[in-house]
């Protein structure tokens, strides 16, 4: 979802990689990470990338997947600390702070839903997932209300995934992709979303290396102006963008691991032009 740049570059990132499986009854996915973003230039209304003053944004979360039947899972994702701040702006002549930098924290906007696995058969999965985005963080901080930590709308998020899971010599595999419809509210653009993901399991299977591409499209149906879009912000209206990523995940036990990543938009429009990075630590109980 656009509140997790999302995540991903967040909605953020960070879902777990087998998401078209569902759990199975008792068990779930449960994942602690930190997220960071710094950004001095962004990509304007028209693509093109021009700079702005540094801001960054970091997000500390907890994201989790319970089973409660075989074929569905309760799905949330909670950020519990988010900072969006500002450097000092100093002249460039003289060096002396022209305007004191700002920060803001608060709690940013929390996801929680369903995942309802519809179809399995042989190495084929298909699920069905719901998401609805909670304006919890704060949308209009700091002296001149451009800092945010949530975008202050209800949003639904709807998609359909599916996953395939097999073996490149004796290496676990799989892909998966997904298509979604993202409905906002208080005046915000509806989006389409797409993606795809792959990932191999190395280093006698606990080691998993994977790569992903999201894509999200705005509909332009809304009436909200691209508020904060000289900044880049990931929370205006009407943003788009392609972005990859990467990432890694290594497994202590048979279900304790830590995992990093890496994403960046390669085109956009009214959203930051840099990189993001993640990490963090999860339990997969099975």
């Amino acid at each position: 979802m656009k509140k997790l740049f999302i995540a991903s570059l967040l909605i953020l990132t960070s879902f777990h990689a087998m998401g078209q499986w569902s759990k199975g009854k008792g068990n779930g996915f449960y994942k602690l990470s930190a997220w960071y973003l710094q950004s001095d230039q962004h990509y304007t209304d028209t693509g093109r990338i021009d700079p702005n003053v540094t801001r960054t944004q970091f997000n500390l979360s907890f994201y989790g997947e319970y089973g409660v039947s075989e074929s569905l899972d309760l799905v949330g994702y909670i950020p519990f600390y988010a900072r969006a701040a500002q450097n000092n702006i100093l002249s460039e002549t003289t060096g002396n702070t022209i305007q004191e930098g700002e920060a803001i924290n608060s709690i940013g906007d929390i996801d929680l839903g369903v995942n309802y696995r519809f179809f399995q058969k042989n190495k084929w999965s298909a699920s069905a997932r719901l998401l609805l985005g909670l304006p919890t963080g704060e949308n209009s901080g700091g002296s001149d209300g451009s800092f945010q930590t949530g975008d202050g709308e209800f949003n639904q998020y709807l998609s359909a995934l599916l996953g395939y899971s097999t073996t490149i010599g004796d290496l676990p595999f799989y892909a998966k992709g997904y298509f979604g419809f993202n409905n906002r509210t208080e005046g915000f653009s509806d989006e389409l979303r797409f993606g795809v993901e792959s990932g191999i399991n190395l280093f006698n299977k606990k080691f998993w290396i994977l790569g992903k591409a999201n894509i999200s499209e705005s509909l332009q149906n809304g009436n909200l102006s691209a508020r904060n879009s000289p900044q880049g912000s990931i929370f205006a209206n009407n943003i788009e963008f392609f972005s990859l990523g990467v990432e890694a995940s290594y497994l202590f036990t048979d279900n304790i691991g830590v995992s990093v990543g890496f994403d960046s938009a390669v085109s956009g429009r009214i959203i930051a032009a840099n990189p993001s990075f993640t990490a963090g630590v999860f339990l997969d109980i099975k």
